[in-house]
């Protein structure tokens, strides 16, 4: 385990960070320890960060609240999710086109004002789609929806998964996510979809850009991509796609992944890149900023 030494010189530079939620923030519904100072801190010597999440259940506003009841004070303009990334693409790509979106009351919201098919509409004889859109929603990812989704796929509609994630923790323990749902639709339909979320590196580009506004905005000089630190418990997810879009990956022992993880990566003979730092937790990491 890297000491605080060790931390401080792998973080040496950085100026702004990209946090995961769930592992970093939040475990099974709880937050975790030292996350709510880690947070606190941050505001406080106004280090320039963003939550970045493939949660796609929530609104960023419904994130925030919830975030708050756990004694996270995060305004809901710091959340970049999964989900309002989706919205956003939709709204760029099929802009007053119909879309079938699965997904939650609340997560639907992020789509307001564009134009979302009912399940009796996606499921009406001859019905059509632009795009079909894979969120989180247990109570909406039912057979008869999915079919739905299936058809209007085989019939010319675009298949886009907020994130291909394929389990998360919960209170209950590990729990099945969307992205087993995207995965099977595209085999039933023989198509490939378009994922959103992490780790698509568009993901993270929308990020740093948000990350640079801030700098802009205080009149600092421009960040570069190696001044920003993504902090995350999902090795490949989190730490390995944010190093290859340019960020530092730290890898947080906080959530699912563990160091063994790490070294069962590395045993299966690829030319794995180890993470830039590894710590206990986010609080760690903020200590060590300079």
């Amino acid at each position: 385990m890297p000491t605080v030494t060790d931390l401080r010189t792998a973080l040496a530079g950085v100026r702004a960070l990209l946090l995961d939620l769930d592992g970093v923030i939040v475990r099974a519904g709880e937050a975790v320890p030292g996350s709510v100072e880690a947070i606190r801190a941050l505001e406080e010597r106004r280090i320039p960060y963003r939550i970045v999440t493939n949660t796609s259940l929530l609104s960023r506003v419904a994130l925030s609240r919830w975030a708050a009841k756990l004694g996270n004070d995060i305004p809901a303009e710091r959340f970049q999710s999964a989900l309002s990334a989706s919205a956003a693409h939709a709204r760029r790509v099929f802009d007053g086109e119909p879309l079938y979106v699965l997904a939650s009351d609340d997560a639907r919201t992020e789509f307001a004002g564009q134009r979302l098919l009912s399940h009796a509409e996606a499921g009406a004889r001859g019905a059509r789609a632009a795009a079909v859109i894979v969120g989180d929603s247990p109570e909406e990812l039912t057979y008869e929806n999915l079919n739905r989704a299936f058809r209007l796929v085989r019939h010319g509609a675009r298949l886009v998964g907020m994130h291909r994630n394929p389990w998360w923790l919960t209170p209950d323990g590990p729990t099945m996510d969307s992205g087993a749902y995207v995965t099977a639709l595209e085999f039933a339909a023989s198509t490939r979809a378009t994922v959103i979320g992490k780790p698509a590196p568009a993901f993270f580009s929308l990020a740093v850009d948000a990350l640079r506004e801030d700098v802009r905005d205080r009149g600092e000089r421009r960040l570069i991509r190696s001044e920003i630190a993504i902090v995350g418990d999902d090795i490949r997810t989190d730490v390995l796609s944010g190093q290859r879009a340019g960020l530092r990956g730290v890898f947080v022992l906080s959530g699912k992944h563990t160091l063994d993880d790490l070294e069962h990566l590395r045993s299966q003979g690829r030319r794995t890149r180890l993470p830039d730092a590894i710590a206990p937790s986010l609080a760690d990491v903020v200590a060590a900023l300079d």
